[in-house]
C-alpha cells in the first residue's frame, strides 16, 4: 500500500513549510511527502524541503496545471477568492493510494501517518471540532439546510480543510469535474463571507461523493482540540496537551503565526529545530526596512 502526505506550498510559506516538515520528521523519518506547487514560485521551497527532508515534487505537474485551468473555466472569475487553493483537490489523482493532506500552518506531535489506519474503515476522515464550534460557518449558507441539500446527520460531518485523509479511488476525475460544475451553479449554497476558498467546495464534494466518512474526534474516548486560537493548551517538552491528552497537531487557522502570537515560541522551536535563527532574522529585517524607511521619510 502506497501511503504518504501531501502539502501545497510556494516560496512565500517557506518558514511554515519547514516548521511543518521538521515536526513531521520528528516522529516519522520515512513517510513519503509530496509537494503540490501553489503557483509558479515554488523552486526555493521545493529545493529546501527536498534537501532537508526528502520531500518530492508532485510527479505530474502538467496535470496540476490542467486542473487549475479547468477550475478557472468552471467557476466565474469572482467565485473563488484564491483559485489556486483548489489545487489541493489534485491529491485524489496523485501517486499515493492512501494519503493525508496537511496545510503548512500546522505542526504535528505524533507519527501522524499512523492515522491512515482509519482508512480500513472509511474512505475519508478528518480530525477536528469544526461543527461543534462553528456549525456551518465558513462552509455552507443557511440555504443548504433550508433546501435539504444534506441531511442534518450529514451536515454534522463538515470539517476544516487543513488536515484530512482519503483514498485515491474515492473520487474519480469525472466525478470531480462534475461536482465542481455543480458547485459553480449554486453560489448560494456556500459561505464565502470570510474569504475562504477551497473549504466550502471540498466539503460539498466529500459529503456528496464519499458516503463512508469518519472524524477521529468522534470516538468514545474523544480527541483533544487542535486550534491555535484555543488558549488553554499547556506545553510540555515541545508538545501541547489538552488536559491530560496529547494533541495530534496544532493548526493556526485564521490565527496569525507571528512574534507574540498564539504558541509562537512553540512554532519557533520547530521552525529552527536544525538551524540557528540568523537567516530568518535577516529576512525579517529586510521585510521591515521599507516600512521603517517610509515612516522616517514621512
Amino acid at each position: 500500500m502506497n501511503r504518504g502526505i501531501y502539502i501545497v506550498a510556494n516560496d512565500r510559506v517557506m518558514d511554515n513549510s519547514i516548521a511543518l516538515l521538521n515536526s513531521i520528521r520528528c516522529y516519522d523519518k520515512d513517510v513519503p511527502v509530496f509537494l503540490i506547487p501553489f503557483n509558479e514560485n515554488y523552486q526555493q521551497v521545493a529545493s529546501t524541503l527536498s534537501s532537508l527532508h526528502g520531500v518530492q515534487l508532485f510527479p505530474d505537474l502538467e496535470f496540476v496545471e490542467e486542473f487549475t485551468k479547468k477550475v478557472g473555466e468552471i467557476f466565474p472569475r469572482d467565485f473563488l477568492a484564491l483559485p489556486n487553493k483548489m489545487r489541493k483537490l489534485a491529491v485524489w489523482f496523485g501517486p499515493l493510494d492512501e494519503f493525508l493532506y496537511i496545510d503548512t500552518d500546522i505542526i504535528v506531535f505524533e507519527k501522524i501517518a499512523d492515522s491512515l489506519d482509519k482508512l480500513a474503515e472509511v474512505d475519508f476522515f478528518c480530525c477536528d471540532y469544526h461543527y461543534a464550534g462553528e456549525k456551518l460557518r465558513n462552509i455552507f449558507s443557511p440555504v443548504v439546510r433550508e433546501q435539504n441539500i444534506f441531511t442534518e446527520e450529514e451536515l454534522q460531518d463538515v470539517f476544516n480543510s487543513g488536515l484530512w485523509a482519503s483514498k485515491k479511488e474515492a473520487i474519480t476525475e469525472k466525478q470531480m469535474y462534475d461536482i465542481l460544475r455543480e458547485c459553480s451553479q449554486h453560489r448560494e449554497y456556500f459561505d464565502f463571507t470570510q474569504n475562504v476558498t477551497d473549504q466550502p467546495i471540498l466539503n460539498y464534494a466529500v459529503l456528496k461523493l464519499i458516503p463512508k466518512r469518519g472524524n477521529l474526534v468522534k470516538t468514545p474516548e474523544g480527541e483533544p482540540g487542535s486550534w491555535a486560537g484555543s488558549k488553554h493548551f499547556r506545553e510540555k517538552e515541545h508538545v501541547l496537551y489538552d488536559g491530560e491528552k496529547r494533541l495530534k497537531y496544532l493548526h493556526w487557522a485564521g490565527t496569525p503565526i507571528k512574534p507574540g502570537g498564539a504558541y509562537w515560541k512553540l512554532w519557533e522551536y520547530y521552525r529552527y529545530l536544525h538551524e540557528d535563527r540568523g537567516p530568518f532574522l535577516q529576512r525579517l529585517v529586510r521585510r521591515l526596512l521599507p516600512f521603517t524607511a517610509s515612516r522616517t521619510q514621512s
